[in-house]
């Protein structure tokens, strides 16, 4: 099976941090979306973890053509089929199941998987993935973690996720196993809620320089 890493790749190496969203009022996203394009985040990560999740990535995905809009969070199979009809270009979950493996094999939207131990890492590698969310980042051992695993598991690379700020994000970011970050500290839920999106774009023209020398 192949993870259609060509259309994940482009994604994971085009921007150092992944926002990653969790959306209360779909009536955000558009003036969401466009602040972290603006600032140089385009891929953002919707999570499906409220009720406006599918409607805000379902506006996003039309109504900001510059935005990268995937789905996160992702546990089942309908789920996937519902973010990816809803206009979702990846699919992130927090770890690998048959039945997500199965649900990536009928659609061209490619899955990120989630695995931690090396166990679960070799068995995606066995389905052929080498592109993996590390999640939660910092709860299951974190950059020192990853580090370890860059030699045993030297043809796999992350996207660690959970716990990563700004503080700690150029340790995740220096190791030669990590695609990319995810992180919400580019949009907190303060500034969505009061609609400061001239802070949000500095926070994300911040990121956007994470890891470059």
């Amino acid at each position: 099976m192949s993870q259609k890493a060509d259309k994940l790749t482009p994604i994971m190496t085009g921007q150092p941090v992944i926002p990653v969203l969790k959306i209360e009022r779909a009536a955000n996203i558009v003036p969401l979306a466009t602040a972290l394009a603006r600032g140089g985040l385009p891929a953002i990560e919707i999570t499906l973890r409220t009720d406006e999740a599918i409607d805000a990535i379902r506006i996003a995905a039309s109504e900001v053509p510059e935005a990268i809009v995937g789905a996160g969070t992702v546990l089942r199979a309908r789920q996937y089929e519902e973010a990816v009809k809803s206009g979702s270009r990846f699919i992130v979950s927090p770890g690998m199941t048959q039945e997500l493996l199965d649900a990536a094999r009928s659609y061209e939207v490619p899955l990120l998987p989630g695995a931690v131990t090396p166990s679960e890492i070799m068995a995606a590698m066995e389905e052929g993935y080498k592109l993996l969310k590390f999640f939660p980042a910092e709860q299951a051992g974190g950059a020192a973690f990853l580090k370890a695993l860059s030699s045993p598991l030297a043809d796999v690379r992350f996207c660690p996720t959970g716990g990563i700020s700004a503080a700690n994000a150029g340790a995740y970011l220096s190791l030669p196993n990590v695609i990319c970050i995810g992180g919400s500290w580019v949009a907190p839920d303060e500034l969505v809620n009061d609609g400061k999106w001239d802070e949000i774009e500095a926070l994300a023209r911040k990121a956007s320089q994470l890891g470059k020398k």
